[in-house]
């Protein structure tokens, strides 16, 4: 019997005891290829030689000192890199110990900036349906996910919900994906305007969409059609890039494919590659000069902040991501694996779409093609993949919920930047074997 609570209080997962590259093995020594990094994590694949001497150095050194009294030149050398390398004016970086923090903090934040501006009347964030930004309070109150919200609504600050940029679900039969794109734009404009411009913080979106709709990008022009709204009404744009981030999508920040620039970033899985837990919020000289100017405070924090040990960690990823080119490694292994997923998944009855960007990708089912019917949520499909491809060796990550939160069926896939063509080759083929399989049955 195990102590600890679980996610499922009926069972006790596998027991890993080693991993190495794109591997992990259990108490068997069994083998399953990490085509998930857990969740979209393990970027660099799991006990990177770089990464643990470098951690290793920082522990014999300085594990961990509180920042009302240091700071230390791991964590400094790491706001460089971040900042370094970010796009625009996004010269400060605050660090935290997961993504869920990372999202509060940038919550926080940029409400206190109005404060600071003498803005005080707003107080309100606009979010998307169908969204997912963490599991604390404020966290799960802009994300826009209703069965993961359900209980835990009476607790949460009320958020302007608009739609989610879904064109394979939501674009009509009877528009362009420009038109599609407009349509988003108008409605996020009149929510603005009915709500009151002055009474709003900003804009909360993931990016690229992760585990609630399964890698779903954006539309052409639409974050350019955000960033142009937040700026004609003073509203903070905060793109939330914790899955999506970090070189996942081809580029270090999925945003730079849309040329756009937002105020706030969040960051968090593919920073420390699971080697650490970090978390980080990317600010914009704008804010922080703000804050300078006023108080000159942020009034946050939390214990473990600009850890040195898990600064070190994602230093060491970082440099490491730079250095071997990993981003192109990124774009050319993306492309093999969207063309693979089409060119074989998506012959299959049941798939309805493929997606994502880079070795970010989504694969819909569907009970039918041609209506994209969703399979009947009470067969929980996504789980009897999930379960079929382990014991076939295989990590991925399959949801339900893709539509609303309780039907639709997805599979997520995030390998490792390092993963190879034939280790592709093997997800692919194994997804096509066991979505057979599954689907066959019902």
């Amino acid at each position: 019997m195990s102590r600890i609570i679980h996610r499922s209080l009926r069972s006790v997962p596998a027991v890993a005891t080693r991993a190495h590259g794109a591997y992990i093995f259990d108490a068997q020594g069994k083998q399953y290829l990490d085509a998930c990094g857990g969740a979209a994590v393990s970027c660099l694949g799991h006990a990177h030689p770089d990464v643990l001497a470098a951690m290793h150095r920082q522990i014999d050194q300085l594990a961990y000192v509180h920042t009302s009294f240091f700071t230390s030149d791991t964590v400094e050398q790491l706001a460089e890199q971040l900042t370094r390398t970010a796009p625009g004016d996004l010269n400060y970086a605050y660090f935290v110990s997961g993504g869920s923090e990372a999202v509060e903090t940038a919550l926080k934040l940029a409400r206190q900036y109005f404060v600071e501006i003498g803005q005080p009347a707003r107080t309100r964030f606009i979010a998307r349906k169908q969204s997912y930004h963490g599991n604390t309070l404020g966290a799960l109150a802009v994300g826009g996910n209703e069965w993961r919200r359900r209980q835990f609504a009476p607790l949460l600050i009320d958020v302007i919900r608009v739609s989610a940029c879904n064109e394979y679900r939501d674009r009509r039969a009877d528009e362009t994906q420009q038109q599609y794109t407009q349509r988003l734009l108008s409605e996020l404009e009149q929510a603005i305007v009915d709500a009151g411009p002055e009474t709003i913080i900003g804009f909360c979106a993931e990016t690229v969409v992760g585990a609630t709709s399964g890698a779903t990008p954006p539309t052409p022009g639409y974050l350019q059609g955000v960033r142009r709204l937040c700026d004609k009404y003073g509203i903070l744009f905060i793109a939330d890039e914790v899955m999506c981030g970090m070189g996942r999508t081809g580029t270090l920040h999925a945003f730079e494919q849309d040329g756009v620039v937002p105020d706030l970033v969040t960051i968090a899985k593919g920073l420390g590659g699971g080697y650490q837990p970090i978390g980080a919020v990317l600010a914009s000289e704008k804010i922080v000069s703000a804050l300078q100017a006023g108080s000159g405070l942020f009034q946050h924090g939390h214990t473990y902040i600009c850890h040195a040990t898990a600064a070190a960690a994602a230093l060491a990823v970082q440099q490491v991501i730079e250095r071997d080119h990993l981003l192109e490694a990124v774009q050319q292994q993306g492309a093999y694996l969207h063309k693979a997923l089409r060119d074989v998944l998506g012959e299959l009855p049941h798939v309805g779409d493929t997606r994502g960007r880079g070795l970010f990708a989504g694969v819909e089912l569907v009970r039918d093609k041609a209506t994209k019917t969703p399979f009947d949520p009470a067969l929980k499909l996504h789980a009897a993949i999930k379960a079929n491809c382990m014991a076939r060796g295989l990590l991925v990550y399959p949801m339900g919920g893709t539509l609303d939160g309780q039907y639709g069926d997805h599979i997520l896939i995030a390998p490792p930047f390092i993963v190879t063509p034939q280790q592709l080759d093997f997800v692919v083929d194994t997804l096509n074997t066991v979505i057979r399989e599954e689907t066959g049955k019902l």
